[in-house]
């Protein structure tokens, strides 16, 4: 185990209990382990290829949208 890893693994140990089960899901998702709840929908493949598409045709969101996006969440 890397130092850095030991290091955000004492870290998650002091957080609450819910917290840690979603840094255990992301740690089993990295590793392979838990490949199921990673897989997407076809609803969101589809998504995901429109966005593709989107970006693809230059098609990005405004300043002033991400602005507003960024306030809402706080940012």
């Amino acid at each position: 185990m890397t130092k850095l890893l030991q290091k955000g693994i004492n870290a998650v140990r002091e957080l609450p209990a819910d917290r840690q089960n979603l840094a255990g899901e992301v740690l089993l998702g990295l590793a392979g382990e838990d490949k199921k709840r990673y897989r997407l929908t076809p609803e969101q493949i589809e998504d995901v290829k429109g966005a593709v598409a989107e970006a693809d045709r230059g098609e990005f969101a405004r300043e002033e949208e991400m602005a507003a996006t960024w306030k809402r969440f706080g940012l």
